[in-house]
């Protein structure tokens, strides 16, 4: 009798907030770091804010459009504890703009921690990643597919937000998901990449946030070089950086021969970034950012990975075979999870 031919590795699913999703079904670019629903305001003026019965409508529609417009195909959605999540209204959004969308968990930054929060140990925090990541988020049903955006601000995170950050690490490594950092103004990402792998989480299961904002190629550098993924996630937003800036560290880490670590998002996270108020809107990577990067040489295939192949492979933490890979070939031994 001949042989059995060998068995083909199922494709890895993304959990989404209207159920799971084959990897290698989303054929269009993914936005890696957004919010569609939030609420950051401490101040009062309600600026910071993303109200899904005020806002919704027009977030939703903004999807559905660059869905007809550029295929996109995945919102990751990093809105957690202390951010104003809401896990039902996630799901109306991405029902009526017909893109799916990752919800997730995890907990924000000191300033937006619950007061509870200092005394809790590791152990215990870990426990209510488990159960929402088994069970669902704010008493849905609605399952997050990431641990993020788990935050610190300087240049190493306090007491508290180590807590947090290693509870997200050994929730991720017992459920086999990634992990997505708030690095404040891109501050302290090295000491989050130690912390995080300090628990047994490999780096390729890493994004180290808004490293956009941070005018440093060493470390960018080191980052990708550990495996971990290098997020220029702010993108649009002038008042903290200049997309020109932004666009000569994204070349810098591609010329060095990280283009396979490098993730793209524009971290919409008040209503008057919405295009309907006349702000940049979700669309503002694909109709400023990569014409320019295109402009500098960037092919189809590089502006593929930059927008598809790699945020999905942080996702799933697998090889998938997502079309051809440019840059530098994966590394043994720290690099994507085989299935």
């Amino acid at each position: 009798m001949p042989p059995h031919p060998p068995l083909r590795p199922s494709p890895p699913t993304l959990r989404t907030v209207t159920g799971p999703l084959n990897a290698t079904a989303v054929q269009g670019p993914v936005l890696a770091h957004e919010h569609l629903v939030l609420d950051l305001d401490r101040v009062g003026d309600g600026a910071a804010v993303l109200d899904a019965d005020l806002h919704g409508a027009a977030v939703a529609a903004e999807l559905a459009e660059l869905h007809g417009t550029v295929g996109l195909g995945l919102v990751v959605e990093l809105t957690c504890h202390g951010m104003g999540r809401a896990a039902r209204a996630l799901e109306r959004i991405a029902r009526r703009a017909k893109v799916p969308v990752m919800a997730a968990t995890g907990w924000y930054y000191e300033p937006f921690h619950p007061a509870d929060l200092r005394i809790r140990a590791v152990d215990e925090l870990t426990a209510v990643l488990l159960d929402e990541i088994d069970h669902g988020l704010d008493g849905t049903e609605v399952r997050p597919g990431v641990l993020g955006e788990i935050g610190s601000h300087g240049e190493v995170p306090t007491g508290t937000e180590s807590r947090a950050l290693r509870a997200a690490a050994r929730a991720a490594v017992a459920r086999g998901l990634s992990v997505a950092t708030h690095a404040q103004l891109g501050r302290g990402g090295l000491a989050q990449l130690d912390l995080l792998t300090g628990e047994g989480l490999a780096p390729h299961r890493i994004s180290i946030g808004h490293q956009d904002l941070l005018d440093d190629p060493v470390v960018h550098r080191e980052l990708a070089a550990s495996g971990a993924y290098v997020a220029f996630d702010t993108v649009g937003k002038h008042r903290y950086q200049s997309d020109a800036r932004r666009l000569r560290l994204l070349l810098a880490l591609l010329e060095a021969g990280h283009a396979d670590r490098a993730l793209l998002s524009c971290d919409i996270s008040r209503h008057g970034y919405l295009r309907v108020r006349g702000g940049q809107g979700y669309g503002h990577l694909f109709r400023s950012f990569l014409p320019a990067l295109r402009a500098a040489g960037a092919d189809d295939d590089l502006i593929d990975l930059l927008t598809r192949r790699n945020p999905l492979r942080f996702l799933t933490g697998a090889h998938v075979d997502l079309g051809r890979r440019v840059g530098r070939p994966a590394r043994p031994g720290t690099d994507e999870d085989p299935i």
